[in-house]
């Protein structure tokens, strides 16, 4: 076919007709109950008010429906009555009455129809008929790609899933957005906040961290970084835990760098404030069995999903998260970490690094705001942070490309002076000096929808446990995290739950690869 089309063209567009009249087939349609539909919203404001929003004029099968039904809509809109005189006034005004089948056809439309007491049902079948013509056209426009040898079929792969993702989420082609519903949309949100205590995204669980963010926000990069041995990946456990288990929010977590195993023995470790060396090697006494035990059950049933693909590419991180979302309702998505990603299929890179990197970071921003979830991505720090004096970091800090910088919409670092064998913080209130022994910092260095903040909190080094202040000694705060672990390359099996009695079957220690960021030469206090 000479015809070029995109896949994002959904719409029952020229392609799709033409693919079905060379076919020999009729595009599926309900045109008789676009015209019962229109003709409703004609003569019964209670029938237009209560379907005119599931609806947008590419719904409609036949032409003039859809410009009657952008009459209708553009009226409603703008608070003026919508009935038979208004529309057909309207449509001479736009010199589009011929368009939409004279007055006459527009006086038939409203013939026979008595009331709305269907139009829901009648409704729900023109969508449906909509959302058959649309997945004929992504097919064929796959079909017509396929067959082209300049086609990369992984970019083909994914566009199809997008178009596929649109198809399913009821967002086809969406449009811009008037002020009007913005405003409304706005201060409905602020209203459903008046008892949320001014939490308006996911909780990370710790409570001066959510005071300043109001939680995760939905479309949000968020970009943790710091030097090795500062506790990344137990910050990202320690919050897996919290909303995981603790608010039961369905949340996923790709390891790019540790093999799920591994975190899931970090996870108990933090949970039943066992030894990790002692779980590696199993050398509990009978009191630490029993604990283990009890404690371990609470992980079994939280929604967490764990993919440890090493070298994973932004086109198969992207196909896993809309799978997530779709099948599982996932609301937040971590990344352990940023540079271990790659820009290219197949696992190849793109250009030089400063450019992957910054392709990468784009790729999470976009993938956030397509799903609507915020994205948590953890990242390097350069080695200037070590020649500084305070040892702080800042955001010059950040390693490779100055875009993970410009993408995110929250930059922070963890920062723990403990360490660098600083004893006392050095931004205490004057005549304060506050000791630095187990607590860490969460330094909020850019925040797009807010204030910069440094945050502190309690840290457990021989448990790799983050807490709040006040619960950093409290026995039954915080503890452990949830339970389900993926398997090596498999999307389906990405969700495992732990049997209490052969969760610990772990590998041979010596097989499993261990944190490039937290290595023992780097990192003496965890003891793992």
């Amino acid at each position: 076919m000479a015809q070029k089309e995109t896949l994002s063209s959904l719409t029952h567009g020229n392609f799709a007709k033409e693919l079905s009249i060379a076919d020999g087939k009729m595009p599926p349609n309900a045109v008789d109950f676009e015209r019962l539909v229109i003709g409703t919203f004609l003569i019964d404001k209670k029938g237009l008010d209560h379907s005119i929003d599931l609806l947008t004029p590419e719904v409609f099968y036949d032409p003039r429906h859809q410009v009657i039904f952008s009459s209708i809509l553009k009226l409603y809109e703008g608070n003026h009555p919508v009935d038979l005189m208004t529309i057909i006034q309207d449509l001479k005004k736009e010199d589009k009455l011929s368009q939409a089948g004279g007055d006459h056809y527009i006086i038939d439309l409203t013939m026979g129809v008595s009331s709305s007491a269907h139009i829901e049902y009648h409704v729900r079948v023109i969508l449906e008929k909509y959302i058959l013509r649309s997945l004929i056209n992504v097919s064929a426009n796959v079909i017509d790609s396929s067959y082209k040898e300049s086609t990369d079929v992984f970019e083909l792969l994914d566009k199809a899933e997008q178009s596929f993702f649109e198809i399913t989420n009821g967002t086809i082609k969406k449009g811009f957005d008037t002020a009007n519903s913005l405003v409304k949309q706005a201060i409905d949100t602020i209203k459903s906040l008046k008892d949320k205590q001014g939490l308006s995204g996911v909780p990370s669980g710790f409570r001066d961290v959510d005071k300043e963010t109001g939680g995760w926000q939905n479309s949000d990069l968020i970009i943790i970084a710091a030097r090795p041995a500062m506790g990344k990946t137990a910050f990202l456990l320690s919050m897996a835990r919290n909303i995981a288990v603790g608010h039961k929010i369905p949340m996923a977590l790709f390891s790019l760098e540790m093999a799920s195993v591994q975190l899931i023995t970090r996870m108990i470790a933090s949970e039943t404030r066992i030894s990790s060396e002692k779980l590696r090697k199993g050398t509990l006494d009978d009191e630490e069995w029993q604990r283990l035990f009890s404690n371990v059950s609470e992980l079994e049933n939280a929604p967490l999903y764990i993919d440890e693909t090493p070298s994973l590419s932004i086109f198969d991180f992207r196909a896993k998260c809309r799978r997530l979302v779709m099948q599982h309702g996932v609301r937040l998505i971590m990344v352990d970490y940023l540079q271990l990603m790659t820009a290219g299929s197949s696992g190849k890179g793109v250009g030089n690094r400063e450019q992957e990197i910054s392709m990468i970071s784009r790729s999470l921003k976009a993938i956030a705001k397509e799903l609507n979830v915020p994205v948590i991505a953890l990242s390097q720090l350069s080695r200037s942070v070590e020649t500084r004096p305070g040892k702080r970091p800042q955001l010059s800090d950040l390693r490779e490309s100055g875009a993970i910088e410009q993408d995110a919409d929250i930059v922070s670092f963890i920062f723990r002076p403990e360490y660098y064998k600083i004893t006392v913080w050095d931004n205490d209130e004057e005549g304060q000096e506050t000791s630095t022994e187990n607590q860490a910092e969460l330094i909020i260095a850019k925040h797009r929808n807010g204030a910069t903040a440094d945050v502190r909190l309690s840290f457990l080094k021989h448990f790799a446990k983050f807490g709040d202040i006040e619960a950093a000694f409290d026995g039954g705060a915080g503890r452990g995290y949830p339970s389900n672990f993926g398997e090596p390359s498999g999307f389906d099996k990405i969700k495992t739950t732990i049997q209490p009695g052969a969760a610990f079957d772990l590998p041979d220690s010596s097989k499993l690869s261990g944190s490039s960021m937290n290595d023992f030469d780097d990192d003496d206090d965890f003891p793992f």
